[in-house]
This record gives C-alpha cells, sequence and structure tokens, in this order.
C-alpha cells in the first residue's frame, strides 16, 4: 500500500460525534477491539455516543493460551468497567491467520502482513456489523502507536464500501487516548500483552 496522505481522522471523528449527538437514539457501533487494554479508553470515549458492541476477532493470536486470556481479560474490563456494553466474540481461526500469512512470514512488522491482518479482521467486523445491524464499525487497533492510523482508516472505508456498514474514522491515539489506555490498564489491573498476537511479532521482539 502506498503512502497515505496527511489526514485529521480525529477532526472527522469529532465532526461525526457532533451530528450523532443530535440525534433522539442512540446508534449502534461495533466495535472490533484487538485487546482489553487498547479497548479500555476508546470505551471510555465512545460509551456516551453508541450502544455498543465489542467484537473479539483476532485469529492472529497465538498460543490458544494467549488468546483465551485476551478474551477473558476484555470480558472482565467490560463487567467491572462498562456493563451495558454488549461481547461478541468472533470465531478463533488461526489455520486461516497462517493461510493468509503464506509467503509473508519475513515481512516486517508494520508490511505487508499486518496488512491483510488488518484487512481480515475489518472484514470481519463489517460482517458482524451487518449481521448485527449496527450502524457503524470501527477498530480500537488506531490507538497504538504501532499502527499507522491513515491505512487503518483507509482499509476501513474500502470495506466499508464492499459491506455497506459505514465505517467511524478515528485516530484514538489523539488527545492522550494511549496514555489514558495505560493509566485505565492500571486501574482496572489488566494484562498488558507486549506484542500484538501473531507468531510473528512474538519473533520480531
Amino acid at each position: 500500500m502506498k503512502q497515505m496522505p496527511k489526514v485529521n481522522y480525529q477532526l472527522i471523528l469529532d465532526k461525526e460525534l457532533e451530528k450523532i449527538t443530535a440525534l433522539d437514539k442512540r446508534p449502534g457501533l461495533l466495535l472490533h477491539a484487538c485487546c482489553a487494554p487498547c479497548s479500555s479508553y476508546v470505551l471510555e470515549y465512545l460509551e456516551k455516543y453508541f450502544d455498543i458492541t465489542v467484537f473479539f476477532y483476532n485469529p492472529n493470536i497465538s498460543p490458544e493460551s494467549e488468546y483465551l486470556h485476551r478474551v477473558g481479560e476484555i470480558k472482565r474490563l467490560i463487567s467491572e468497567m462498562c456493563p451495558r456494553v454488549s461481547f461478541l466474540e468472533g470465531k478463533y481461526e488461526p489455520k486461516r491467520f497462517y493461510e493468509m500469512a503464506k509467503g509473508l512470514e519475513n515481512e516486517p512488522e508494520r508490511g505487508a502482513r499486518c496488512l491483510k491482518c488488518y484487512r481480515l479482521r475489518l472484514e470481519e467486523a463489517a460482517i458482524a456489523a451487518k449481521e448485527q445491524g449496527s450502524d457503524y464499525f470501527t477498530t480500537t487497533l488506531s490507538i497504538s502507536p504501532q499502527k499507522d492510523s491513515a491505512v487503518l482508516n483507509t482499509i476501513g472505508k474500502e470495506v466499508s464500501g464492499q459491506y455497506g456498514v459505514p465505517y467511524l474514522f478515528s485516530d484514538f491515539k489523539k488527545r492522550g487516548g494511549y496514555k489514558r489506555s495505560i493509566e485505565l490498564s492500571a486501574e482496572y489491573h489488566l494484562y498488558r500483552q507486549n506484542f500484538c498476537g501473531c507468531v510473528f511479532s512474538r519473533n520480531s521482539d
């Protein structure tokens, strides 16, 4: 993917939230979540605007014990911090991830393998959002300093057009979002992993 132009996605989000505030009802948002720490600030930020369903679909995570640990942590976070939020777990499909990554095993982090992984997860989020009747979908991934928000939002826009569900543009690391996620992680004693989730990111550390 070529270098993305500079866009202020936080400003775009601000304008969308202004429109939503003027509505008579709260729209539904399907929020793809990669882990509890990244979800913490995003949930705190967006819960006042949306009826949220957290969607956990991350076939990249391995081993299975790591996957189950992260599922348990995000479910605990929701129950303790925002019990009105719903939770939907997608299928755990590590084989699908490895098939997707075939031939790209030696790609650097943030390279072609990661881009395909983002698309895989966002496509599943869009499908789930359509099935759930959600008004929007988005992902917590943009809160990470290691993730390029322009890439994520470009993929989100493409997937949105493919599946017919509006994508909520975002750059959740802005305005101290990442810092706040660290504070909330400490407050709720969340497990903070030191790798993205896949075996390739673990081996790159």
